[in-house]
């Protein structure tokens, strides 16, 4: 059963601003949105990040990779100016001041564990555990986030290290297996590709109980098509045409 919001904001504010940071947070909840997906991966030290790829050169410039780069020194790369100039101050962030900022706006996160190559249940681990300890430190008005990530390791470390955590297992073709994978982490929902979804396929998830979550839609006809299937929710980029509120 899905319990949160149906329309969130891809890696905090779509199109609009640099991805996977503080400043794309705070555009999306300029445009109205209280919930939010973005990509965690570790530092060299082990510190979660907020990254989507595990090589520079996209998002940040240079050469090299986040798993071999210290924290402190991620925390001075310029996250923006790829963007636009308007975002040249805009540095990479922590998870922590990430959930932070999320806690203090009433914010709901989708956090997408994403690990470095061969860095999986590292990862799972870390974040978890520190989700658990950031939890605990914000009060009972706490919003609790959900995990999804690609890799079934880290969720199946993530389980282990906070099973109180709500988990979506996150997959580009739904397989013949999705059901007792779901089973197997004890997911709340799947999370998948709505370019390859079915009416189908959306029937069958539903009807084996879990949560349906779709990734990444950017018209209202197509939000509204996969809806009319029992699609529970997704994210997108174009939070300037989808509003917060459309479903």
């Amino acid at each position: 059963m899905w319990t949160y919001p149906k329309i969130v904001a891809h890696r905090g504010g779509g199109i609009l601003a640099p991805e996977n940071t503080l400043a794309a947070m705070q555009c999306g909840l300029d445009y109205g949105f209280h919930a939010v997906e973005f990509d965690v991966m570790l530092s060299q030290d082990g510190v979660p990040v907020l990254m989507h790829d595990p090589e520079f050169g996209r998002t940040v410039p240079g050469t090299g990779e986040v798993c071999r780069t210290l924290v402190r020194d991620l925390l001075l790369m310029d996250a923006g100016s790829w963007m636009a100039p308007l975002f040249s101050e805009v540095r990479v962030p922590t998870y922590e001041q990430v959930f932070a900022f999320c806690q203090r706006h009433g914010i709901w996160m989708n956090v997408e564990i994403k690990p470095a190559p061969g860095f999986d249940a590292q990862t799972g681990h870390e974040v978890a555990r520190l989700t658990r300890k950031l939890m605990a430190g914000s009060g009972a008005t706490a919003r609790a986030p959900l995990f999804s990530s690609f890799s079934f390791e880290a969720l199946m470390c993530a389980k282990q290290s906070a099973p109180e955590i709500a988990r979506g297992y996150l997959i580009d073709h739904v397989d013949d297996d999705w059901h007792k994978t779901l089973q197997q982490l004890d997911a709340v929902a799947l999370h998948t590709n709505q370019g390859h979804l079915t009416p189908t396929l959306a029937s069958q998830v539903k009807a084996a109980g879990y949560g349906l979550f779709c990734y990444t839609v950017n018209s209202c006809e197509r939000a509204s098509e996969i809806l009319s299937w029992g699609v529970d929710g997704f994210c997108t980029d174009r939070i300037d045409l989808i509003p917060a509120d459309f479903a």
